[in-house]
């Protein structure tokens, strides 16, 4: 299954840190409303039978407002709820294991922080590329720091999608021009946001800006 690029442009990762007034269900749509292209759910600490429950219900708004949601980490879940991709790091099981568990038709993506990293994870059926941490972030905290350059020979060595990751704001976004990303992976941008919606809005227009060059 090939990753469409534009679905890469304003990539929402989940956090339940930020969960307070807002159910994580109702982020979500917000963000959705926003603008985002893509949600991935990402949970550490809920059992199974939690997180599926979870991944159900973000599956279907996903699926009402035509996005792709993608499961981090656990294939278990992301086969049981028919997520449209798993999303899975270096650490984790390896891009060719999940590929064979999760069959053609699931999209795969990879966390890379080198050259070497990244060809190796097209090689083994990856869809598309996660790179980063770009800049410093607090939500990642043994997350390796990836140079403008090392994103940009990352970009320029492979032939799938990639979306930079770790410490990506409205701030900083438009500092990734010229490196050749597809888009922007963001989790404290969004739902850190006071105003969920309005963030998404102004996020995805600066994305659009960085992708166009």
């Amino acid at each position: 299954m090939k990753c469409d690029k534009k679905t890469m442009l304003l990539y929402a990762v989940t956090d339940r840190m930020w969960v307070g007034k807002q159910t994580l269900a109702q982020q979500v749509v917000d963000a959705l409303q926003g603008g985002v292209t893509c949600v991935q759910l990402r949970e550490k600490e809920l059992d199974d039978a939690a997180f599926l429950q979870e991944a159900l219900e973000l599956k279907a708004l996903c699926q009402s407002y035509k996005v792709p949601f993608i499961v981090n980490d656990n294939v278990t879940v992301a086969a049981a709820c028919h997520a449209d991709g798993i999303h899975v790091g270096q650490h984790d099981m390896q891009a060719q294991n999940v590929r064979a568990r999760v069959g053609a038709g699931m999209l795969l993506g990879v966390s890379v922080q080198t050259v070497t990293q990244a060809v190796e994870a097209q090689k083994n059926g990856a869809d598309y590329l996660g790179v980063g941490a770009v800049f410093p972030t607090a939500t990642k905290a043994d997350a390796d720091a990836v140079t403008y350059e090392t994103l940009k020979a990352i970009c320029e060595a492979v032939q799938i999608p990639v979306v930079a990751i770790g410490g990506i704001n409205k701030d900083n976004l438009l500092q990734l021009s010229g490196s050749g990303v597809d888009g922007v992976a963001l989790v404290s941008a969004i739902f850190g946001s006071k105003e969920i919606r309005q963030a998404c809005r102004q996020l995805r227009i600066l994305s659009q800006k960085v992708v166009s060059g």
